[in-house]
């Protein structure tokens, strides 16, 4: 069995000097404190989820009979602010992961968790937090009383649980996830605040392409965890586990189909003009 093709610590000095700045909270990150965090806490994600699940259940009943909110200053506003957050993780996890992959290699990239430490790692960590506050998004669908689909609910939820759980395991493939994720989130919610700020109308095709990213990530995710699983098999000396790849590629499996199924009943089956005008 190979050992890890970069050694850790020499690694992430090296790759922290590829950054033109380098900020001091992004310096002085205690990466061991914050896996030791999620290690002890990481089932808080399941309490989370069982809040995040009542809540919205119960506002969308407590709707009901109620006039919808308008929120359009306050959606415009927390669509900014999180499309801001993944712009500047995206770019600043782009640098890290080209440096990378030019040093030492795609295998590097994909088995060594170099990535926790140093700039990406502080980034990488804010993205897993994220994945909390991200839920938010679900209260300004019930509250301005849009169609509120299986799709949206069960990936903040898995999402969230995946990213908690993962966290503190070292998932080098990780690296791979959270670029991905955030790339897309940058554009989505960017695109989630131009249309909340109605300061210009979005084509259909923005939305089209949009979806069809999604998808894109989908299969980059099952990818991914099809080649870690390879390098496995292997013998390779990769930091993952069979466990989680298994569910890594069941989350994102499921995400394709329903991705895909949205995608058909939304732009492909003509017969639904009522549910995308609501969209």
């Amino acid at each position: 069995m190979s050992t890890l093709t970069v050694e850790p610590v020499d690694a992430s000095t090296r790759l922290n000097k590829n950054y033109s700045t380098v900020f001091e909270f992004e310096k002085s990150f205690n990466y061991k404190e914050q896996i030791t965090w999620f290690e002890n806490n990481w089932t808080l994600s399941f309490t989370c989820c069982a809040v995040y699940v009542v809540v919205i259940f119960g506002l969308q009943t407590w709707m009901q009979n109620r006039p919808r909110y308008n929120l359009q200053y306050a959606l415009t506003a927390w669509s900014l602010m999180l499309a801001m957050f993944s712009w500047i993780c995206a770019l600043r996890l782009i640098a890290d992961c080209y440096f990378f992959v030019s040093q030492y290699g795609w295998k590097a990239s994909m088995c060594d968790p170099v990535f926790y430490k140093g700039v990406s790692g502080f980034w990488c960590w804010l993205f897993v937090l994220s994945k909390l506050p991200e839920l938010g998004d679900t209260i300004f669908i019930v509250l301005r009383k849009q169609r509120l689909i299986f799709l949206h609910w069960y990936h903040h939820i898995t999402v969230l649980l995946y990213s908690w759980y993962s966290y503190s395991h070292y998932i080098a493939p990780g690296r791979y996830f959270i670029l991905i994720n955030a790339c897309v989130h940058a554009i989505m919610y960017t695109y989630y605040a131009i249309r909340a700020s109605k300061i210009a109308r979005i084509p259909s095709w923005i939305n089209i392409s949009i979806t069809s990213i999604q998808i894109i990530q989908m299969i980059v995710g099952c990818w991914v965890n099809i080649y870690a699983y390879m390098l496995l098999r292997r013998g390779e000396h990769c930091s993952t586990t069979q466990d989680n790849i298994k569910y890594a590629s069941l989350m994102y499996f499921s995400y394709f189909m329903l991705f895909a199924h949205f995608f058909y009943k939304t732009y492909i089956n003509r017969d639904m003009p009522k549910k995308i005008h609501k969209e």
